[in-house]
């Protein structure tokens, strides 16, 4: 069996502080998938970079405090890949990819469009760019699962509030269409939709600081792994974990049927 998980820490810091450490090694995860560490690499400690039984991978972002990906193994990888060849983009830390034998595991953060006109530009960019590389890795011929904040719901069933969000980042129909193509051209796969079609307010992901979003499970589900169809046809069962708050995210794991 393969485990994989995926987290978005709202800053890897801040999660340590809330026991997301503690959490982890009792998971039996062989690979997980962090993203937006709002760190430098000088800021990892060592017990945030080889907690017991794993070892760390990461790619921060140039500016401080801001973005940056990561990832975690039991075995060390055969390489570890930073970036899209993209350079304003890669400064920000978006992508980070590791190989073992037939299997790349990747960890993403797809930018977020919500602060503004500018961001939700750059963001529309990054996946004109990241398009093609979605293209590229499924010509490889290998098993490759993409774990991270793909920042877009991509149905009505993805989200609490479908209705009153449609002209909001996350959900605009441009998104929704691209997330779309990826899946239907490019042919990704959804694991978790896969495995749960029906699923709605448990599949949640993601709930605003605002209001009572977490207390009303007000949710958006934007934390995705997306395989290739050999890989994501061996998924077993999946799990988001909400019994701790370790960020705004929570973690989200799936069990593979595979042998790396």
């Amino acid at each position: 069996m393969l485990r994989v998980i995926s987290a978005n820490l709202n800053g890897i810091r801040s999660a340590a502080t809330k026991g997301f450490f503690s959490w982890l090694p009792q998971q039996n995860a062989d690979v997980v998938c962090v993203q937006e560490l709002k760190a430098q690499a000088g800021d990892i400690t060592e017990a945030m970079r080889q907690p017991e039984g794993l070892k760390g991978w990461f790619h921060c972002a140039e500016k401080k405090g801001y973005s940056g990906v990561g990832l975690y193994a039991r075995r060390e990888p055969d390489r570890v890949v930073e970036g899209i060849g993209h350079a304003a983009f890669d400064a920000e830390g978006r992508y980070l990819r590791a190989d073992w034998g037939r299997l790349s595991v990747i960890s993403l953060y797809l930018p977020s469009g919500s602060s503004g006109e500018e961001r939700q530009q750059a963001k529309f960019q990054f996946m004109d760019e990241f398009f093609p590389v979605l293209q590229a890795l499924r010509a490889e011929g290998r098993e490759i699962v993409i774990c991270g904040d793909w920042n877009i719901a991509h149905q009505a069933i993805d989200l609490k509030n479908w209705k009153g969000n449609q002209k909001n980042s996350g959900f605009l129909p441009e998104e929704r269409a691209w997330l779309t193509r990826v899946l239907d051209e490019v042919g990704w796969v959804d694991v978790y939709r896969r495995l749960y079609p029906e699923a709605t307010g448990e599949g949640y992901t993601w709930w605003s600081n605002r209001g009572q979003a977490w207390a009303k499970n007000v949710g958006w589900r934007i934390d995705y792994q997306v395989a290739t169809p050999g890989l994501a046809a061996t998924a077993k069962q999946a799990a988001i974990y909400k019994d701790q708050r370790f960020s705004d995210h929570a973690p989200l794991s799936v069990d593979y049927d595979f042998e790396v």
